[in-house]
């Protein structure tokens, strides 16, 4: 069984490769490349293993969305109605996350609730004020809400460390780095714009890592509680 773990998680070198050309080149064939090869390696790597598989559907489509995101915020321009596309596709991969986090263990209330303090308060203090446009600022408002769940559900996976803890990591670097375009594209902060890819390529790869290195043994039952009481 450890060898196969092993075999699995080596398939990531090639979106690890796809990464690395992407953040060379800025080619959007390799970026989208890094989330898609992700996701297509996930359905490979566990075509024997149907519970395993019916959750990483939802890491799966995740990946997918993020990747069609990738596409509409790489073309936007000036052009505020791709932006909101973009938005949303990401939006819908949060979700994706956090059905696969909360099939295995529970919102983490504590977490959610310090999230909140601190993202709220950017939002209103520094995001609010720097988009005039209602739709847009209620736009980033959702999707920042979605953030902090996703990465408190995440939080609250009762999984062995070794799965967790980089379930965990990803969703908090794909946070970084949502929080990195915020500051460049509202803000006009650009001293962190070189840490936005990196992070968010890193991410995907820590996500897919929990999932093709989970013991189909160590899945979790459903038990339909999916918040931290």
């Amino acid at each position: 069984m450890g060898g196969r773990i092993v075999y699995r998680v080596g398939l990531l070198l090639l979106p690890f490769g796809l990464a690395i050309a992407a953040l060379g080149t800025g080619d959007l064939r390799a970026k989208m490349g890094v989330a898609v090869s992700c996701a297509l390696i996930l359905l490979w790597a566990l075509r024997g293993a149907p519970k395993c598989r019916r959750d990483a559907g939802w890491v799966v489509a995740a990946l997918c969305l993020s990747a069609a995101g990738d596409w509409f915020l790489s073309n936007k321009g000036h052009r505020e109605a791709y932006f909101l596309a973009g938005i949303a596709l990401f939006f819908g991969a949060h979700m994706g996350y956090l059905t696969y986090a909360c099939h295995q263990g529970r919102l983490q209330r504590t977490v959610l609730g310090a999230l909140l303090c601190v993202y709220l308060s950017y939002y209103v203090f520094c995001l609010r004020p720097a988009i005039p446009r209602p739709a847009l600022a209620l736009a980033v408002l959702l999707y920042l809400l979605i953030s902090c769940v996703v990465l408190s559900a995440a939080w609250g996976m009762r999984m062995r460390p070794r799965l967790k803890w980089p379930y965990v990591t990803g969703i908090g670097l794909i946070v970084v780095s949502d929080t990195l375009i915020s500051f460049n594209e509202f803000l006009g902060w650009k001293w962190w714009n070189w840490l936005i890819l990196p992070t968010y390529y890193l991410a995907q790869l820590c996500v897919s890592w929990t999932v093709l290195a989970q013991d189909p043994s160590e899945a979790l039952p459903r038990t339909g509680r999916a918040v931290d009481e």
